[in-house]
């Protein structure tokens, strides 16, 4: 399957799974040292074709394409300049983690093995306006580390090393707030007993390569 095939399944799939309605959310993928693939501005995910997709530079200039250029590319520009590991990119709307993210939390407490494993903490990234500047420079403090991030009051991103790994990150993300949200409702979620959760860490850094911070800190 070629890039752009890749790329307009993963579109299809975000919409299907209601991660983004109407023309909301982006997605992207790199296709070499110097270009990236992305989603045109103004166009239902559930509706892109491989035509629709357009080609930019790594300063967000469009280098192929009818289209016009999402003002939220920034989002991924900043993970392809400071990612060599990242390369593809997708931005949505999925309910029940932009429910977190509007309640004003990240996704750092140690509740699920997976998440731990393949994702690793989930951070929020503070208020910004979107299609600003303030939007990047609200996601640099956990750029280097992160696969998934929360945008507060906006939606979620995700990163991979392919766009598969990417899109299913997102589908972990969502699913995970989704149960979050269900034992919530039951009272509480219970955390995962520290040293327990160091096995955890040691298994996402040497199986996953699952940094927890910057630091690769092996505690919370």
């Amino acid at each position: 399957m070629s890039l752009r095939a890749e790329l307009v399944e993963a579109c299809r799939k975000v919409y299907e799974k209601d991660f983004v309605a109407a023309y909301a959310g982006n997605l992207s993928a790199r296709i070499d040292a110097e270009r990236i693939l992305i989603t045109p501005s103004g166009k239902c995910k559930g509706e892109v074709a491989e035509d629709d997709l357009l080609v930019i530079d790594n300063y967000g200039n469009l280098v192929e394409g009818k289209g016009k250029v999402s003002t939220e590319a920034k989002i991924h520009l900043l993970a392809y300049n400071k990612r060599d590991d990242v390369n593809s990119v997708i931005h949505c709307h999925p309910v029940y983690a932009t429910g977190i993210a509007t309640s004003g939390e990240g996704m750092t407490t140690p509740v699920f093995p997976e998440v731990v494993l393949g994702l690793g903490k989930i951070p929020l990234c503070k208020y910004a306006t979107p299609s600003t500047e303030e939007l990047p420079e609200s996601m640099k403090p956990y750029i280097e580390y992160s696969w998934a991030m929360l945008l507060e009051n906006h939606g979620a991103v995700t990163f991979g090393a392919d766009i598969q790994g990417a899109y299913y990150r997102m589908e972990l993300l969502e699913h995970s707030a989704k149960t979050l949200y269900a034992a919530r409702t039951f009272g509480r979620e219970k955390t995962i007993p520290l040293l327990k959760l160091k096995e955890l860490y040691s298994i996402a850094e040497k199986t996953y390569g699952i940094r927890i911070d910057g630091r690769a800190r092996m505690d919370y």
